[in-house]
């Protein structure tokens, strides 16, 4: 146990070296271009080195996976360069194009990251939601051979301002959380100050009373030896009771200030005045800096205690800044050492000049290291990035309701696959946020079953009373319920979602939510996307369709979120069959890893594969028969597809997306009375439609003139002088832009307000989607006879 933490200290020193010198590199001695700041966090990376290195190399295996606090990067960095899975031109250009990330991205850096951080608490959470998929995925025959380990973050204690932390918290204790571990870096500051006393002490309950172990870990091995000396309760009570910010201040200013404080408050006492007595000013600065976070020693030992699967929750006690000049300083979270303080700490580190990126500088014996490294068993297996093969995708036929809604579709597709079966229906899990029954989803719970580790029989069956949700959870249930919180929807969809990388079996994750509440997940649905996570998301009921429940629950921008989310392709149906279609490809396309190249029919990077949202609604609607030509399942799949094609001398085209279907189609029959050659174009994805044509123009712009993207040549022969009309159910400028992709003048209508309570035909007119509206704006706005 000496020599393991021999080199443990070892290591950890690296670390800090490594971290910091990145760090300034990047920041004085790289050539500025911007002339700005470039940043890094030294502080925040010292408060976890030693952290970091107990946990690394001492209690992680390779089955674990870890979340690192966004501002301790350079230290996880730092740690793969040592380890020979970082690259010295990355870290170099730590922070510039190409280089290392500034916080741990799956997607951006070559080291091998488990999750990505960056928006603080998400990370944090995302590991609760792992460990629940792992659950599941053991659970299941398919799952046998994949790795259980522990799910683990490191935590900045800021970060638990973040609400969505708590809400993590409550619906893990609902789904009996295990194999989770999160590690406070206590180091008691934040960005603009110091964290309120006593704060802890209320969490610790929280934390509590959801079951997790809280295991604080306040003093380091020096401060618990003094204290075992004569005088040394004294000293270890005046430590307890000593307030955050005295604390930090005392730390900045160094031994000399320690040691004029303690006398000043305990030299009066011979024992504590001798036991300050016997040790030097750097020495007693060391031994009060020792708290338990920053001594790689204890943390390895509190580490090893666990020998069970209930979460625990540990509180490291640390300094912002350990073993630097810098550190305690209430300033230091965006500060840096400057050239004349960092030249003295290099020397103080024992790095000589021309060695900083030397992995092993100065270490007394670099044989004994690179042994003990060798044998890390974290590292021992290499990378943990897994596959899964891909699942056939069964045909998926459409619902041959003469009128049904888009919502209720959805739900008779899921339910069609469910009773089919097969190995994607039994990859399949559902998940919503309280509103299982009201999103489509009810028909495939009651088949497929609700997931727990243990059987939960359905009271209501049992007793027989009639009701249309059978709740029964098993092991094999495919579905999981949480509570009405959408970030943890979407934050348990980002962690299924990865679970083909993550444990080596895919799963397919389908999540419902109502449709205008998309907004409250939307960081983490961004944090999902950002690493790649795979799932299918439904928002249903949309917009002002949803006209009896008023503006609360009308979405009106989700359709532009969609079309702004990069790694996720949303689609807006009208129509069961195209839902269908849409559906059948999503569920290949959410297993794609190819290498990006566009389809040069489209311009979009398909073979890339991504996740997939749906705009639903509840409207049930008139639908067109049976159509299965390859024209409209391509260009369902494409974004958009001609309803009724134009002829040669169109005056007008009315494009419109997702439910308000039957309102422009009864327009264009009534303009056709009046104008000539009226076209109906249907669009299923604005965004697909507007991303291939931004992909298109970029590449003759690069010098392929014969690029055309699929809105391009479905308007290239459509007269100048025709006038394009825009529907939605939502903003308006979703649409708004097909004019510009040949210069058509267009008239964009849509939802730009909170939404009324009535019928929807009262809504519809009142916002002038409805079809008389649609007839009105083209008599005021364009040339012609006025049709009525």
């Amino acid at each position: 146990m000496i020599a393991k933490t021999k080199h443990l200290k070892t290591i950890e020193q690296r670390l800090l070296w490594l971290s910091h010198w990145t760090i300034h590199h990047a920041n004085h001695i790289r050539p500025k271009i911007d002339g700005i700041k470039v940043g890094g966090h030294q502080a925040s990376s010292a408060s976890m080195v030693s952290i970091m290195t107990a946990l690394y190399f001492s209690a992680l295996r390779p089955e674990d996976r870890v979340a690192v606090k966004p501002h301790a990067s350079p230290v996880f960095h730092a740690m793969q360069y040592l380890m020979g899975n970082q690259t010295r031109e990355k870290l170099e250009n730590f922070r510039g194009f190409e280089g290392a990330q500034s916080y741990p991205s799956r997607t951006k850096d070559i080291d091998d990251v488990d999750f990505s951080t960056g928006s603080v608490g998400l990370g944090v959470a995302i590991t609760s939601f792992a460990s629940l998929v792992q659950d599941y995925i053991a659970a299941k025959s398919w799952g046998e051979g994949a790795p259980f380990g522990r799910m683990v973050a490191l935590v900045g204690d800021a970060e638990l301002d973040e609400g969505n932390v708590y809400e993590t918290l409550q619906e893990g204790w609902k789904n009996d959380l295990r194999n989770c571990w999160w590690i406070i870096d206590y180091n008691r500051q934040s960005l603009d100050g110091v964290v309120r006393e006593g704060l802890f002490s209320r969490i610790e309950k929280i934390f509590d009373a959801f079951g997790w172990d809280v295991v604080r870990v306040k003093h380091g091995s020096l401060q618990r030896a003094a204290f075992a000396e004569p005088g040394g309760d004294k000293l270890r009570a005046w430590i307890d009771a000593c307030p955050n910010q005295e604390f930090a201040a005392l730390t900045y200013m160094g031994g000399e200030v320690w040691r004029q404080r303690l006398m000043d408050d305990l030299g009066d006492q011979g024992d504590v005045s001798e036991l300050l007595g016997r040790r030097s000013d750097d020495e007693l600065a060391a031994l009060m800096e020792n708290l338990g976070g920053n001594c790689v020693e204890t943390m390895a030992e509190v580490f090893a205690r666990i020998d069970h699967d209930r979460p625990v929750c540990f509180l490291a006690y640390t300094v912002k800044g350990w073993g630097t000049p810098i550190a305690g300083h209430k300033d230091n979270h965006g500060g840096l050492m400057n050239v004349p303080q960092f030249k003295d700490w290099q020397a103080q580190m024992g790095v000589e000049d021309g060695q900083e990126w030397q992995p092993i500088a100065g270490v007394e014996d670099p044989d004994g290291l690179r042994a003990f490294l060798s044998d890390v068993p974290f590292f021992a297996k290499g990378a943990r990035r897994y596959r899964d093969e891909r699942i056939e995708v069964p045909q998926i036929d459409s619902i041959t309701d003469r009128e049904i809604s888009t919502q209720a579709a959805f739900g008779k597709i899921l339910d069609g696959l469910g009773k089919t079966g097969g190995a994607m229906a039994d990859r399949i899990l559902t998940m919503s946020p309280d509103v299982t029954g009201t999103t489509g989803l009810g028909s495939w719970v009651n088949r497929r079953k609700l997931f727990a580790r243990t059987t939960q029989a359905d009271a209501f069956i049992e007793h027989r009373i009639p009701s249309t949700a059978k709740w029964e959870f098993a092991p094999e249930g495919q579905h999981l319920e949480l509570g009405i919180a959408e970030m943890n929807l979407m934050l348990l969809l980002g962690a299924a979602g990865l679970s083909h990388s993550l444990f080596g079996k895919r799963v397919i994750p389908v999540g419902t939510l109502y449709d205008p509440f998309v907004s409250r997940g939307l960081d983490a649905l961004n944090y999902a996307c950002y690493q790649d996570a795979r799932f299918l998301l439904v928002g249903t009921p949309s917009g002002v369709t949803l006209a009896p429940e008023g503006g609360a629950h009308q979405s009106i921008g989700t359709p532009l979120i969609g079309m702004s989310q990069d790694g996720l392709a949303a689609f807006e149906p009208a129509f069961a069959d195209e839902l269908a279609v849409i559906m059948e490809w999503a569920f290949d396309y959410l297993q794609r890893e190819g290498e990006g190249d566009p389809d040069e029919r489209t311009w979009l990077r398909d073979e890339t594969g991504g996740a997939v949202y749906l705009r639903l609604s509840t409207n049930p609607i008139e639908q067109l028969g049976k159509r299965g030509d390859s024209a409209f399942r391509q260009g369902a799949i494409d974004g958009a597809y001609w309803l009724r094609k134009p002829g040669p001398n169109c005056e007008v085209v009315v494009a419109y997306q997702g439910v308000v279907a039957p309102e422009a189609i009864k327009a264009a029959g009534r303009l056709a009375e009046g104008r000539r050659d009226i076209g109906v174009l249907a669009v299923t994805s604005a965004d697909r439609l507007n991303a291939g044509w931004t992909a298109a123009q970029r590449a003759r712009s690069r010098g392929q003139e014969d690029a055309s993207s699929h809105i391009e040549t479905l308007l290239q022969d459509i007269p100048a002088h025709c006038r394009i009309v825009t529907v939605i159910d939502g903003h308006p400028a979703t649409l708004a832009w097909l004019g510009s992709v040949l210069g058509h003048q267009t008239i964009p209508l849509g939802v730009e307000h909170f939404g009324q309570t009535g019928t929807i035909g009262d809504v519809y007119k009142h916002y002038g989607i409805d079809a008389s509206s649609i007839i009105k704006k083209v008599n005021a706005l364009t040339a012609g006879r006025p049709v009525y």
